[in-house]
């Protein structure tokens, strides 16, 4: 299941970065995170390892990632290493300078276990996760703003 979207921000990308890459400011605009924490040594940068509980409508998951890119005020994105009730889950997330601030563009890819079974869930769940997702960028943007 595939689910993007972008937003215009009126603030610069430097305004916006630490809302991607700060635990306590990740919490406050992901509205389905319940927990994010770094763990391990190595961060900030790609190689950098973090855990996540995320509520989205179904049973709590609990996932780790690593980092797989991370260009700072530019490019972020990560790539689940374990977890449960997923096969797997990547994000990307970018800021791109325009004249009015910023374009944030989300784009995540799950991958459901049980085969077929698994990609009707995610199917039936990707208006729901779209829906997230809008808000997600509405109080980002909000925070980004202020």
């Amino acid at each position: 299941m595939k689910v993007q979207g972008d937003i215009d921000i009126a603030a610069p990308p430097q305004k916006i970065w630490p809302f991607l890459v700060e635990p306590d400011k990740i919490v406050k605009w992901c509205i389905t995170y319940q927990k994010f924490e770094y763990t391990g040594e190595k961060r900030p940068g790609a190689g950098a390892t973090f855990y996540l509980e995320e509520k989205a409508g179904g049973p709590l998951m609990k996932l780790n990632f690593a980092v797989t890119e991370w260009v700072e005020n530019q490019r972020l994105a990560c790539k689940m290493t374990s977890g449960n009730f997923l096969k797997g889950y990547e994000q990307q997330m970018t800021l791109e300078a325009i004249p009015s601030g910023s374009r944030f563009t989300f784009a995540e890819e799950i991958k459901m276990p049980y085969g077929p079974i698994g990609s009707l869930i995610g199917l039936l769940g990707k208006s729901s996760s779209q829906a997230h997702l809008k808000e997600m960028m509405a109080k980002l943007k909000s925070l980004a703003e202020t």
